[in-house]
């Protein structure tokens, strides 16, 4: 599964989800993978100072990390696509309405209520908050796929 992580610079909540989520699936040896992009992204800004500080103490590399402004044909490759907030959802949507059946907010999609909160221009205590948010949530998020996956596994063998 292709999972497109969305936010709006794409140099803090997006790219953190992304870089533990393909952490993650690599530990278990899963067949997902993800990227992120960002709605008013500047292509090429790096992650901010304090994600990529949050990111080491997790024990990942986010420094090769550039933004890139979300674009149509991202989308289309994308199976699933996880916003970090209601407002991400309904910016994208007005976009590419076609997404519709796609498009969730991470909280959402795990059954959960609200947004991940911004970290931007907050002090390295906020990007730890957030990065360990947004570890739970993939967590979560994995753990679905996992269970979808199985399902899907289990439904092709009866026919």
């Amino acid at each position: 599964m292709n999972v497109l992580f969305v936010c709006t610079g794409n140099t803090c909540r997006s790219p953190m989800a992304q870089y533990l989520f393909n952490k993650i699936v690599a530990e278990k040896g899963l067949p997902h993978e993800a990227l992120s992009v960002g709605l008013f992204a500047f292509d090429g800004d790096p992650a901010s100072e304090n994600a990529v500080i949050a990111m080491r103490e997790e024990g990942i590399d986010l420094s090769p990390h550039k933004a890139t402004r979300i674009f149509a044909e991202i989308t289309q490759q994308a199976d699933l696509i996880l916003t970090m907030g209601k407002g991400h959802k309904e910016a994208l949507l007005q976009l590419y309405p076609d997404l519709e059946n796609k498009v969730y907010t991470l909280k959402e999609y795990v059954g959960e209520e609200g947004d991940v909160a911004d970290p931007f221009g907050g002090d390295i205590e906020v990007y730890r908050q957030t990065a360990q948010e947004l570890k739970e949530l993939i967590q979560k998020l994995i753990a679905r796929l996992e269970k979808e996956g199985a399902e899907k596994g289990e439904d092709s063998h009866r026919g």
